[in-house]
């Protein structure tokens, strides 16, 4: 994970207007409990930036709540990035600052909103917290952490491992997910050239940096899944959906079924 600036974004009347993604090259690479934001989140490390602190519990939700949409059961060809692609080419803002990508690099990206989902475009740092295994412990990440901000059904770590998930970032001034009815096990769409692959949201991660998602995740997209220096430099898409959650947030097979309905529903086949 990375650490958190202490530069804050203020927020521009200049993001009210629909606007395109930036294209600037990325290279590689209510509030949340008190022991989580209480992390020391303030000095730079070489090589792959700390975002890690210690993920103790969600942040809670929103009283309002968007009634859980019927599951179908569709076979039919998957969806292409292209297709998905051309539904978030434009940007019309919902955060009222920007993001970026790592800490010291320029504040360049907005969260983008429609009205069944919320989409940004940056990198992909490898996210490797929770449930300790092979590829994701303490000896081949010097960041990591036991924990997720969301955790399984029975109350335990999400698996970086094995679970798809993606990082949003903490609420803050530049923007709050819960706002937007997104929270743990929210489902995600990311896409990366021609794979679009389906996750939750599995983590909550510094208040003004975006761009990040688990191993598993990584590896699904087909890129380097190393903790430590591997992930996206760019070009990573991710859409969340408005409302929705998969159930129970660590069943892959279930985001998968329910990302390919709320896709479809998204771009206007059902």
């Amino acid at each position: 994970m990375r650490v958190q600036s202490l530069t804050l974004v203020a927020a521009s009347a200049a993001l009210i207007a629909p606007t395109a993604f930036p294209d600037a090259p990325h290279p590689l690479r209510a509030d949340l409990p008190a022991r989580h934001l209480a992390a020391d989140r303030s000095q730079d490390v070489p090589g792959r930036a700390n975002r890690s602190g210690v993920r103790i519990g969600p942040v809670p939700e929103r009283p309002a709540e968007v009634a859980a949409r019927p599951r179908g059961d569709r076979r039919e060809a998957p969806v292409r990035a292209a297709d998905l692609l051309a539904e978030v080419r434009d940007c019309t803002p919902v955060s009222r600052g920007r993001y970026r990508k790592d800490s010291g690099t320029p504040a360049d990206i907005p969260v983008c909103g429609k009205r069944d989902a919320v989409y940004w475009k940056a990198d992909l740092d490898v996210d490797c917290d929770g449930v300790p295994g092979d590829r994701c412990n303490s000896r081949s990440d010097p960041h990591f952490s036991p924990a997720t901000a969301f955790t399984r059904s029975d109350g335990r770590p999400l698996d970086a491992e094995r679970l798809p998930y993606v990082v949003v970032p903490e609420p803050s001034d530049i923007w709050d997910h819960r706002e937007d009815d997104v929270r743990g096990g929210s489902l995600a769409a990311l896409v990366h050239g021609d794979r679009v692959r389906y996750a939750v949201v599995g983590d909550v991660g510094p208040r003004d940096l975006v761009g990040e998602a688990s191993y598993a995740a990584a590896k699904a997209l087909g890129v380097p899944a190393d903790p430590h220096g591997g992930g996206a430099a760019s070009d990573v898409t991710y859409i969340v959906f408005k409302g929705s959650r998969v159930e129970p947030i660590e069943d892959p097979a279930a985001a998968e079924k329910e990302g390919e309905r709320l896709v479809r529903e998204f771009m206007g086949d059902d």
